[in-house]
């Protein structure tokens, strides 16, 4: 059976505060028997985060809302906090505990003015998906056109800015924020900012339109409509539209390649969005996708929208192009137009620039498919992260670039499931205008 939710501010803060002065006092204790000789090794303190995330993540996940979608963005954020933190979050990637039916038809009913019975044919009990700041239920109209509806959680809008505040100190007196106090706040800034977004379904339902105009000619793209007359800023009702789960695309229905044309396919939309579009969808997580044997690749949840400025996308296109040809010394200058590099410290080794690129380049540097089932790009990033202490006062996050860095992120994630073999470059180099 359900919680239940603790929708009014006052409970909200309590719960959170509750949570936050248990973490403070494990990392007091924590600090003080290391100090005085007692806990000195590396599992214990692996131990003692593992414990702190997990309470955590427990408070976000019953709390859903802000702190919630902001577990999600820190669990694909390595360089965020420590990775007993991020390990922990995963599973709110996952796992998103549904509202009980009687608080979703009283949030439906009071935001449509109308009972369900007279909006709906039907709206189903059990929810379609489950998510941060809001749930899904199956529902049909009474002109028999078959619908989601998308609902917002009660009391997550107004208690927005309380959430992150009482998280972020959460995680500060939980010593788990290893990045300096002007960077937390211009991430925690932005993240406000994409969540209020997100908080308005009716922004949700403009992105909606605005992708599906953008997308008219790609006919493989398949972006769900908008019901208008049973949308509101917390209600969002879209025509239902389905396809496979990355889970679901198997030898038994789709070939090999069908599945690298899906890729080729994904690619394009991402590179679209990024060079022509300059506007993202930026939650690219597997449950925001879907698939069909016939090639489609269908976008759903268009909440977190990142429209970027034109002289990012250029400093990022520039960033690309000299990766590609090796030249470090324009590498190092487009980063700091990029917001990526701090301008006043000497330049970087171009040795350490070679080995990243000499990484990160590896998909792109082939004729011949790259097979992203085979991939272990990712565990030959995460060998390389403790040579990122020894430039850690140079560098610091693009936070105007972020979402760009997360969008590729969950689209690597998303070929190397679906086990692409693909090989990019050509495509690439088209979008950098070097073909």
């Amino acid at each position: 059976m359900a919680k239940k939710p603790v929708t009014s501010r006052s409970g909200r803060f309590f719960k959170l505060a509750g949570m936050t002065a248990s973490v403070a006092g494990q990392y007091a204790g924590q600090r003080a028997r290391r100090l005085f000789g007692t806990e000195n090794d590396e599992g214990a303190q692996s131990e003692s985060y593992t414990r702190m995330a997990g309470q955590i993540a427990d408070t976000l996940g019953e709390l859903k809302g802000a702190v919630m979608k902001v577990g999600q963005i820190a669990s694909q954020t390595q360089d965020f906090l420590p990775k007993e933190f991020s390990d922990a979050l995963e599973r709110l990637q996952k796992e998103a505990p549904p509202m009980p039916f009687e608080v979703i038809v009283a949030q439906v009913e009071a935001e449509l003015g109308k009972p369900v019975p007279e909006l709906f044919e039907y709206l189903q009990e059990t929810p379609y998906a489950a998510a941060s700041i809001g749930q899904v239920h199956r529902a049909r109209l009474h002109d028999g056109t078959d619908v989601i509806v998308k609902v917002q959680y009660p009391g997550v809008d107004e208690s927005c800015d309380s959430d992150l505040k009482q998280l972020r100190l959460a995680l500060k007196l939980g010593g788990l924020l290893k990045m300096p106090k002007e960077t937390v706040d211009q991430l925690f800034g932005e993240i406000r900012i994409r969540l209020k977004e997100e908080l308005d379904y009716e922004n949700e339902a403009r992105n909606l339109k605005m992708f599906r105009e953008f997308h008219a000619n790609d006919p493989w793209v398949i972006i769900p409509a908008v019901i208008d007359s049973h949308s509101t800023r917390r209600v969002l009702t879209l025509e239902l539209v389905e396809g496979d789960h990355v889970n679901q695309v198997t030898p038994a229905r789709y070939d090999q390649d069908t599945i690298n044309l899906i890729g080729h396919r994904i690619f394009t939309t991402m590179a679209d969005q990024l060079f022509r579009f300059q506007c993202i969808h930026g939650d690219p997580h597997a449950g925001n996708f879907a698939y069909r044997p016939d090639g489609s690749v269908i976008l759903y949840d268009f909440g977190c929208v990142k429209k970027l400025k034109p002289e990012i996308v250029e400093a990022y296109r520039k960033v690309l192009v000299a990766a590609l040809d090796e030249d470090y010394q324009a590498l190092d200058r487009h980063l700091i137009d990029l917001g990526a590099r701090v301008e006043n410290q000497p330049a970087v080794d171009e040795a350490y620039y070679a080995m990243w690129r000499d990484i990160l380049i590896v998909p792109f540097d082939q004729d011949e498919p790259y097979d992203f089932a085979e991939s272990e790009l990712h565990k030959h990033v995460a060998a390389k992260t403790s040579t990122v202490f020894k430039y850690l006062d140079y560098f610091k996050p693009p936070v105007e670039s972020i979402f760009i860095d997360r969008m590729i992120a969950g689209h690597y994630w998303m070929l190397k499931r679906l086990g692409v073999q693909a090989a990019f470059r050509d495509e690439l180099e088209k979008y950098l205008g070097r073909i």
